[in-house]
């Protein structure tokens, strides 16, 4: 890894920051569903691509140019289920309060992985959901809250 002061007088570093995460879907619509509807999402923008056989959608809490997003992929002939391998970590979504959000997740019938406590060694609360292809998504209070 460079030297940051070395690199700084090289050239001025450009204004990187996240813009959106990739998930392959194997069913859009009820990816949409949870997202949308339980996670309160809206989808910002949707393409379809006929000669490439697969749809785009974009989806976020705010516009594309304001925050991060997620970008749903959906092979239109896909049929077989996705392998995320063992590089993948999960989504991590900020709620204020991890043990009401939950209550509301399991009145959707939304399923954990890790119920809400607080994280190995630490304060802060966290809980685990699966999405309907089974990626995982962490639920965590503003940091904030830990202090």
């Amino acid at each position: 890894m460079k030297n940051t002061t070395q690199a700084s007088t090289l050239q001025a570093l450009p204004d990187f920051c996240i813009d959106h995460t990739m998930l392959r879907v194997s069913d859009l619509e009820r990816s949409l569903d949870f997202y949308v509807r339980i996670l309160g999402m809206k989808i910002l923008r949707q393409n379809e691509y006929p000669a490439g056989k697969f749809t785009n959608t974009f989806i976020g809490y705010q516009g594309e140019d304001e925050g991060a997003t997620i970008e749903l992929t959906y092979n239109w002939e896909q049929t077989e289920p996705y392998e995320r391998g063992n590089a993948w970590g999960h989504i991590a979504l900020k709620v204020s309060d991890v043990y009401a959000a939950s209550e509301y997740l399991k009145s959707q019938g939304v399923e954990f992985t890790k119920q809400p406590s607080p994280m190995k060694g630490g304060s802060r609360i966290l809980a685990f959901i699966k999405d309907p292809d089974g990626y995982p998504i962490e639920l965590n209070e503003p940091l904030s809250k830990d202090r």
